[in-house]
Order: C-alpha cells, then sequence, then structure tokens
C-alpha cells in the first residue's frame, strides 16, 4: 500500500522531512506546499510531489493521506487546523505553536475530525535517550533529586538575518527557548515529570533580534527535584547538549544524545560506566542532516494511523513541553516565580 505525504514548509527541516519519509518503503511525498516557489519546485523535482503556493489547493490535494508541518512555528496550529478539516493527519514539527491557546485550537479541530496529530521531538526515539528513560522509570536513579541541563549552541548572525521569521515573537514565539531549548525541554519533561514552579532570566546577549539568545531557569519538579536549565545561541563555537541527572541512587550524564558516564549504585543490567555505543548513532546525530530521528517519528505516525496505536508524541504531550516555555517566559517577566500553566 502506498502511502502519499503532503509537505508545508518549503524550507531547510522540509528538507529533512522528504528525506526521511522517502527512506521508508511504500511512502510518497504527494505534495508540497511554500512560499518560496524556487525552494517548493527544486525540492518536488528532488523528492516528487507537486508544488503548491496556494494552501488551500494544497490541502485539497489528492491523493494524499497526511501532513507534515516545517513551516514558521506561529503557523503550525492555522496550517494544521486547515488540514485536519480536510480530514488529513496531522504531524507537525515542535513546538506544536507559539501559544498554548492556538495549541489548543489545533488538538480540538483533530479531535473533531478524528484524525491522529503528533509533534515532533525525535530526541524521543534516540537509544541512549530511551535507555536512560527506562533505567528511570525502573527506580535505578532512585528519587530524582537534582537535573543540569545545558543547550549552548551557536548560531552566527546570517542565521537570523537571512530568515524573515527566526527570532521574531510573531512568527517563532522568542528565541533561543522556544526555538532550540525546547528539545531539552520536552526531554527533561519526558524523564522527569511535570514542573511545578520556576524563575527565569532572558538577555539578548549577541544577536540583533527582539527575541531572547539566551535564557536560564531554575525549575522545580512535581516529584521535588530542582533543576538548573540554559539555553544560548551566543555560545562560539557552540558545544552539545549536556544533561546531568543526579536521584539518591546515582548519576547519569548525557552529552550529544549518548550517555557518557554511568554511576549508580544498582547496576542498570548493562556494562558500568560509560554505556555501550549504538553503532547505529553517529556523532552528528543531533545535526538536522542525519534524518533518522525524524525518519523514526514518521514511521510511528504512520504506524500509529494504521493501526490506532499512541503516537510517540500526540498533541497534548507535545502542548507540554510549550506550557513550560510560557510559564518561563512570564517568569522572566516577573521578579516572582511563575506557576507552570
Amino acid at each position: 500500500m502506498t502511502i502519499r505525504i503532503g509537505l508545508i514548509g518549503g524550507g531547510n527541516i522540509t528538507e529533512t522531512h522528504a528525506r526521511a519519509a522517502r527512506a521508508i518503503s511504500g511512502v510518497e511525498i504527494a505534495a508540497v506546499y511554500g512560499t518560496n516557489s524556487d525552494k517548493v519546485r527544486r525540492l518536488c523535482r528532488e523528492h516528487g510531489g507537486t508544488p503548491y503556493e496556494d494552501f488551500g489547493a494544497f490541502v485539497a490535494h489528492r491523493p494524499m493521506d497526511s501532513v507534515i508541518i516545517g513551516s514558521p512555528s506561529g503557523l503550525h496550529a492555522t496550517h494544521g487546523i486547515a488540514a485536519a478539516k480536510q480530514g488529513l493527519h496531522v504531524l507537525t514539527e515542535k513546538p506544536i505553536d507559539i501559544s498554548t491557546s492556538r495549541a489548543d485550537e489545533l488538538i480540538e479541530a483533530a479531535k473533531q475530525a478524528g484524525v491522529k496529530l503528533g509533534v515532533i521531538f525525535q530526541d524521543r526515539t534516540k537509544a541512549d535517550i530511551r535507555r536512560l528513560k527506562s533505567w528511570i522509570d525502573r527506580g535505578l536513579l532512585g528519587k530524582p533529586l537534582l537535573v543540569d541541563a545545558r543547550v549552548k549552541w551557536y548560531r552566527p548572525p546570517e542565521y537570523y538575518a537571512n530568515s524573515r521569521w527566526r527570532g521574531t515573537l510573531a512568527l517563532d514565539g522568542g528565541g533561543a527557548l522556544i526555538n532550540q531549548g525546547v528539545h531539552t525541554i520536552d526531554l527533561l519533561l519526558w524523564l522527569l515529570g511535570d514542573v511545578s514552579r520556576v524563575q527565569a532570566h532572558m538577555a539578548t546577549q549577541l544577536h540583533a533580534i527582539e527575541a531572547e539568545d539566551t535564557a536560564t531557569a531554575i525549575l522545580e519538579f512535581s516529584s521535588g527535584a530542582l533543576g538548573l536549565f540554559h539555553a544560548t545561541t551566543a555560545a562560539y563555537p557552540g558545544y552539545p547538549r549536556r544533561v546531568e541527572i543526579s536521584g539518591s541512587e546515582g548519576t547519569v550524564i548525557l552529552e550529544h544524545d549518548r550517555i557518557v558516564a554511568v554511576d549508580l549504585r544498582k547496576a542498570p543490567g548493562e556494562s558500568s560506566g560509560t554505556a555501550p555505543r549504538d553503532e547505529n548513532q553517529s556523532a552528528s546525530s543531533a545535526v538536522v542532516d542525519d534524518f533518522r530521528g525524524h525518519q523514526a517519528i514518521i514511521e510511528d505516525f504512520l504506524c500509529a494511523i494504521e493501526k490506532n496505536t499512541k503516537l510517540a508524541c500526540e498533541g497534548r504531550e507535545g502542548r507540554r513541553s510549550l506550557a513550560l516555555v510560557e510559564a518561563i517566559y512570564r517568569a522572566a517577566r516577573s521578579p516572582q516565580r511563575a506557576a507552570n500553566g
């Protein structure tokens, strides 16, 4: 059976979506929508599909079963709602949108239309991260006590200057926190559970953008654990993401999405110290050019459609990270702690 997918966006991430989808047996690109006709036509030449500059015509294209959204974050709900109303299943890039109110409208539209709604958080598919999730769920780290998460990346000036939406409040919803940091926010919530209160500070330290390029936050988890979170696009030349989690029974450290240190009182049933290398996971796994994480998410999405199973990250689950991002932004605007909404 051939599965026909439409792509929304036409930018760099849509290229990743196209490559990931075409790597799956039985999947074809049916149509591509974007505002840059040259990019859209190039994508169609390379990956197949009919190019569209008219969004209404795009969502009416048939045969087409589902769409993958890679448009600017502030348009995710707009595009997703229109697709859902046409009976198309929806898989959207992170974040689900730039406000929880718009995310709620998208979630409700998908529910009313009876279609699947997924959010792309490909880190959930990575081998060492899933291994750590299993250890935490099994209680091998004991009671969570402290987490230190650092996203110290670098984006050159042209990353923002050459984009009409990156770093803008209207279409990006913010800067380093909601765009780059949201992956790690999702990861912390997935691994450690809800955050009840936050304190935060934002600054635009380096780039000529209206949003923040640097964010710091203190997180109070519902479990009682405390967390320190840093996200920036101003740390030249850029460093791998690092997440350190300490519990009453030991500590595990992730770097570049690989477990680099394991110090637990009770062995996890695998070799002690650094976790065994996953030969299918290269050091470049966090780079968007490596589409394997996206491919795994798309495969999960298609399986959920076919078998009516639960998605790796469905719409309401994807909303959690956005709600925490909103809480951090509120806290940064106030000297008092802001409750997570």
